[in-house]
C-alpha cells in the first residue's frame, strides 16, 4: 500500500552561498530523502533546475566549479545594470537540454519579481532557462531579463524563500537558508556595511515565512562569504552537507520522512 505523503524543499537565494544547498541535498538523499517537488529563489532556482533534471549533487558542484561563469557575461550599455545575462542561455543551454518544465524529472517551481509591478512571480511550467535566468538576475548587477511579458528581476528581492508554491500542496515542506549571519562586533567599511544590509534584509524576507515550514535548515555563518566568491564553493557545500547531518540528528521527527519517501510517488 503506497502513501501519499509528499515532500517539499524550498531554495533560497545567496549567490554562490546556494551552493551549499547542493551538500543539503546530498545528506538528504544519502538518508533516503528525496523531495518530490522543489522550489527555489535565485542560487536556489539555479541549483533546483539542475537536481530536478535529474543531476546529482555532487554533479552540480563539479559543473559550477568547473565552468567560467564570467565570460558568460558581458557589459552592458545602459542606466539598468553593468551586466547582461543574455550568453547565460548558452551556459544552461548545455546542461538543461529540455528547456521544458514539463520534461523535468522533479517538479520545480522558480520565484522572479515583476519590477513594474513590484510583485512576485511564480514559474512552473514553459520555458526554464528564461525563467531560471531571470530568478537570479541581481538588480543593479544584471539587466532586467524580459519573460512571458514582464521586466523581471531576482526572486530574492521579494520572496527569497518561496514556500507558497509548496503550501496546501506537499505534507512536508524542508525550507533551506544559505545566509545565516554571524555575530559582527567590528564593520570596518562601507562595503561591508552595505553587504551586511542588503543580506539582513533578504533574511527578514526568508524568517518570515520560515512558520511554514515543518524543518528550516541553515547553516552557519554562511553569511561571511562573498556573493560571487566560487573560489569557497568546497567549503560551502561541506557546510550544508555537515549542517543537514547535524540537523537530522538533532530532529528525529525527520525519521517520517523517510517513511514517506519510501513508499511515496513522484507528484
Amino acid at each position: 500500500m503506497k502513501s501519499n505523503l509528499k515532500i517539499g524543499i524550498a531554495l533560497s537565494g545567496g549567490g554562490v552561498r546556494g551552493i551549499s544547498h547542493l551538500g543539503v541535498l546530498k545528506a538528504l538523499n544519502e538518508a533516503g530523502i528525496f523531495p518530490n517537488r522543489v522550489s527555489g529563489s535565485s542560487a536556489g532556482a539555479i541549483a533546483g533546475a539542475m537536481y530536478c533534471a535529474g543531476y546529482k549533487p555532487e554533479e552540480i558542484l563539479r559543473i559550477i566549479v568547473d565552468t567560467n561563469y564570467f565570460k558568460f557575461l558581458r557589459p552592458a550599455i545602459s542606466w539598468k545594470g553593468l551586466l547582461k545575462m543574455d550568453q547565460m542561455e548558452k551556459l544552461f543551454g548545455l546542461y538543461l537540454k529540455e528547456n521544458d518544465f514539463a520534461k523535468l524529472k522533479i517538479p520545480l517551481t522558480v520565484a522572479a519579481t515583476d519590477i513594474q509591478k513590484g510583485k512576485p512571480v511564480y514559474f512552473s511550467e514553459g520555458e526554464i532557462i528564461k525563467a531560471v535566468m531571470a530568478s537570479s538576475c541581481i538588480p543593479g548587477m544584471f539587466e532586467p531579463i524580459f519573460h512571458d511579458e514582464k521586466y523581471l528581476v531576482d526572486g530574492g528581492v521579494l520572496n527569497n524563500l518561496p514556500v507558497e508554491p509548496l503550501d496546501g500542496v506537499c505534507d512536508y515542506i524542508i525550507g533551506v537558508n544559505c545566509n545565516h549571519l554571524p555575530e559582527e562586533t567590528n564593520i570596518t567599511n562601507m562595503k561591508n556595511l552595505i553587504e551586511r544590509t542588503v543580506i539582513m534584509s533578504m533574511n527578514y524576507n526568508v524568517y518570515s515565512r520560515e512558520s511554514k515550514c515543518d524543518f528550516f535548515v541553515e547553516a552557519h555563518g554562511l553569511g561571511k562569504y562573498g556573493v560571487l566568491d566560487i573560489r569557497k564553493a568546497p567549503q560551502l557545500f561541506k557546510a550544508g552537507y555537515d549542517r543537514m547531518i547535524q540537523y537530522m540528528e538533532e530532529n528525529p521527527k525527520m525519521q517520517e520522512l523517510l517513511v514517506a519517501e519510501s513508499k511515496s510517488e513522484v507528484l
